[in-house]
């Protein structure tokens, strides 16, 4: 595992040079919030992690409900048995197995590793808008119906989760990248992550920390880029010059 430090943040990164995979520590003056929980493995390292800081891990919040980002769970949830945890209300139904659509969204099957034997569920059913600590819960649909990003009201850094990636080359969720295709194959729908891109590049972050890949500084520009790709393949030539004029 390597550690990265931004501010307020901490990649935690784990196999970063084979199949990099990130989890993220956030300080506040109470203690940690945990950003994802990586892979079943990954428990020392985040725990270990939080003791080299010296501060305990008071919160733990979920980007979505794959298996990359909530691996450690159930081990952390017997580690920190008093630690809530905090999903979209959307995402939680996919922990219980719940792979249904609702009228008003993409009828895309739902893709990517949804663990079924996690026994761990949230203590705190999120929504957009809702605080946890310095941090703003951002609705991203796209990459799972219920994914969620999260913006440091102090810093403007925004851990996205799956909503973009770093790694293979800097895309908007749903487009593949063959040097590292698996965020892109996992995506639920393509049109919906292009949607929440949009939003997210219109927080104008400061720092992004995703799910695959290193922290970006300034990402305003290689957002607009990804964005203008994304929507050439999605919209087409018309769709995405009506969205540009």
């Amino acid at each position: 595992m390597k550690m990265i430090r931004s501010r307020h943040l901490v990649q935690l990164a784990f196999l970063p040079r084979l199949f990099p995979v990130n989890a993220y520590l956030v300080e506040e003056e109470d203690g940690l919030t945990l950003i994802d929980a990586a892979l079943p493995y990954s428990v020392k390292g985040i725990l270990a992690a939080a003791s080299r800081i010296g501060k305990p891990i008071t919160r733990i919040v979920l980007t979505h409900a794959h298996g990359d980002h909530v691996g450690a769970l159930d081990a952390l949830q017997a580690a920190l048995p008093d630690v809530p945890v905090h999903l979209s209300a959307r995402d939680a139904r996919l922990l219980d197995g719940d792979l249904s659509l609702d009228a008003g969204e993409a009828q895309s099957p739902i893709r990517g590793d949804v663990p079924r034997k996690l026994r761990t569920r949230p203590d705190v059913l999120l929504r957009d808008g809702d605080r946890v600590g310095s941090l703003l819960a951002v609705a991203a649909p796209g990459h799972t119906p219920g994914s969620m990003a999260f913006l440091d009201t102090r810093s403007a850094a925004l851990v996205a989760g799956d909503a973009f990636q770093v790694r293979g080359g800097f895309a908007v969720s749903g487009q593949v990248q063959w040097r590292f295709p698996f965020p892109g194959m996992a995506t639920w729908d393509a049109r919906t992550a292009l949607a929440s891109a949009r939003r997210l590049a219109e927080l104008n972050p400061s720092l992004l920390a995703v799910g695959h890949g290193r922290m970006l500084e300034q990402p305003s520009a290689a957002l607009q880029r990804a964005i203008h790709a994304a929507a050439a393949r999605v919209e087409g030539g018309a769709g995405h010059a009506a969205h540009r004029a």
